[in-house]
């Protein structure tokens, strides 16, 4: 079972296999179709193509009317329909991949990790490590029969706006946002409609978790980055932008072996939509 990254060659032995589901997760913020597109123009054989927006993403507005952020997390009972789909069951292993070094395939491994399945990992390294191993893309898209996957007890934690609210009070959990250091000390902000941060998060921006190869850093260099940041894991919450990249800061710290750490699914999008809550700018 994998359940953190899986090599290029590794899932080159796997891509026909009955019990496999591989996942194209390929997205680009400032253009939603991008994905699709490239998915479309070829991706790796077997794979099925994971919508960011429509698939791993819930509605933005709730029926109490108030902004979720860009990317809330879906109805689990949506999730589970969208992963019966695609062929998943109890008994799969999933490979998410994308071509952004992990930044939208650590989102389908959260979510697979949150409705309780355990048997699911990152391509590392991307489509630029399956390719760099000699591997071909694809055009035809190959059918699926219907999975059977059940919802389990989840094997991650969430915390909501009002939860970050209490904590901004009490300071009794570290905040930690994965977002590039200009976004988040309140500069060139292309995305939200307020710059800034929470007041009292750290930052420490997802692509650091990379080797120049783009492939995660290996365990023990992680770990070391990591410590510095946080009393402990478990006491940690991790946010971002959307809810999205904040996942990968949460596969490193699973690879680094601090597991436990929280996210906040609405995260800055839905932090700043509130301008009754307030914002921090600058480096601190």
């Amino acid at each position: 079972m994998y359940t953190t990254l899986i090599s290029a060659t590794d899932l080159a032995a796997h891509v026909t296999d009955s019990q496999w589901v591989i996942l194209d997760c390929r997205h680009d913020l400032l253009n939603p179709d991008a994905g699709s597109k490239a998915f479309a123009a070829g991706h790796i054989k077997n794979a099925r193509f994971a919508s960011i927006d429509n698939d791993l993403s819930g509605a933005k507005t709730g029926p109490d009317g108030i902004f979720r952020g860009r990317h809330p997390l879906p109805e689990r009972a949506a999730l589970i329909e969208t992963l019966r789909s695609w062929g998943i069951s109890d008994d799969t292993q999933v490979v998410g991949y994308d071509a952004h070094g992990g930044m939208y395939a650590a989102r389908l491994w959260w979510l697979l990790r949150w409705i309780g399945h355990p048997a699911v990992a990152v391509l590392d390294g991307g489509l630029a490590a399956w390719q760099a191993a000699g591997e071909p893309l694809v055009l035809p898209v190959a059918p699926s029969a219907r999975g059977t996957i059940t919802e389990r007890p989840s094997l991650t934690q969430a915390v909501s706006v009002n939860e970050m609210v209490t904590n901004l009070a009490t300071q009794t959990r570290t905040v930690v946002d994965a977002r590039a250091a200009d976004r988040y000390r309140g500069e060139n902000e292309i995305v939200d409609p307020v710059g800034g941060h929470i007041p009292g998060a750290r930052n420490r921006f997802f692509k650091d978790n990379l080797a120049a190869d783009g492939r995660f850093k290996d365990a023990a260099q992680l770990k070391a980055e990591w410590t510095p940041l946080f009393a402990s894991a478990p006491q940690a919450i991790m946010q971002c932008g959307s809810g999205v990249t904040a996942c990968h800061n949460l596969l490193a710290l699973e690879v680094a072996g601090l597991p436990g750490a929280a996210l906040y699914p609405g995260s800055w999008s839905e932090w700043c939509a509130d301008a009754a809550r307030p914002v921090a700018t600058g480096a601190g």
